[in-house]
């Protein structure tokens, strides 16, 4: 624990959100005042959502559901985004958003959820979009495996992640659920204003695959490694080919890829003139093929009626917060 607590004081104050520098944006907010860092937030960690998550991959949600934990804020930010309502605020009539909808909870309250949910029958915890609160959740994780949490826990990330940040989840996470949305930086310029995303993403996935090889249970439930989401834009097979391609050249059999044709046109992407729309059947089959081609085995697909505003989660606190 003094290890990882000298590491987030390299920010330069005494609490590691004083000068953040936890995700790859490193903006130096002191998030312990009146500031608040890229991601929308401040010192407290906040959660918008918890509940048992039926849509994750099979191996992930199983027959009873994944025990999602939804924090507040993002780092990233995408146009698309179709969390926005937790990320950046809901839209204020006249101009402007509010803060972004959550809870605020304590490490300790975090691992009491964690507990709740492994109550409710939870496969996993699944921890969405927490880089930002990194320090409550090593605590709460470090609180709930010693009180004997018997589940595993799942970091389902965008992908934008700093790998220093990462390896102070070793032994913590169990299983990384981590986007790989792009791997050029234009592209990730244009649509989460995040140029590094390529070089960030991959630097993270490979020190998410260094801290555990996948490992499945004997009902193919996974309790270790790393599934990575290709997540398909409109009008950008080839960028996504490009992805499959590192992906398999770098990692080959060693990690889980799933392929989402669910991208759904919302906020700023309705007037993008690629993103205005949904991904054709003909695209996602090409995503598929080169799949195929590259000879790719361990490979979900995803079935064209994921595409909508009714996949979205409500964030009305779930039923567990």
């Amino acid at each position: 624990m003094d290890e990882n607590r000298t590491h987030f004081k390299k920010g330069g104050g005494s609490s590691p959100y004083e000068h953040c520098v936890l995700c790859p944006r490193r903006c130096g907010a002191d998030r312990t005042g009146r500031m608040r860092g890229y991601c929308g937030m401040g010192a407290e960690a906040s959660v918008s959502r918890v509940s048992l998550h039926m849509w994750e991959e099979p191996c992930i949600s199983g027959a009873r559901g994944s025990g999602t934990v939804f924090f507040s804020g993002c780092s990233l930010g995408c146009i698309y985004c179709q969390n926005s309502s937790i990320v950046s605020g809901n839209i204020i009539p006249g101009g402007g958003r509010d803060l972004p909808l959550g809870r605020t909870v304590t490490a300790e309250e975090l691992a009491e959820i964690f507990f709740r949910l492994e109550e409710k029958g939870a496969h996993n915890v699944n921890l969405v979009t927490a880089a930002h609160f990194l320090p409550h959740v090593r605590e709460a994780l470090a609180r709930a495996k010693s009180g004997g949490l018997g589940i595993p826990v799942v970091y389902n990330t965008s992908g934008y992640e700093s790998a220093e940040s990462l390896r102070h989840l070793q032994g913590l996470v169990d299983i990384y659920l981590t986007d790989f949305r792009y791997i050029r930086p234009d592209t990730a310029s244009k649509y989460s204003r995040a140029p590094d995303y390529p070089a960030a993403a991959k630097q993270a996935l490979d020190e998410m695959t260094r801290q555990g090889a996948l490992h499945f249970s004997e009902d193919g439930m996974l309790l270790s490694g790393t599934l990575v989401r290709v997540l398909l834009l409109p009008g950008h097979v080839r960028e996504a080919c490009e992805i499959l391609h590192f992906l398999h050249e770098r990692y080959g059999d060693g990690i889980y890829v799933s392929l989402l044709s669910q991208y759904t046109p919302l906020h700023a992407a309705a007037s993008d003139p690629l993103l205005k729309r949904k991904v054709t059947r003909r695209e996602y089959g090409r995503l598929i093929q080169c799949a195929l081609d590259l000879g790719m085995e361990r490979v979900y697909i995803q079935e064209g009626s994921s595409a909508g505003e009714s996949f979205i989660p409500v964030f009305d606190g779930g039923e567990y917060l």
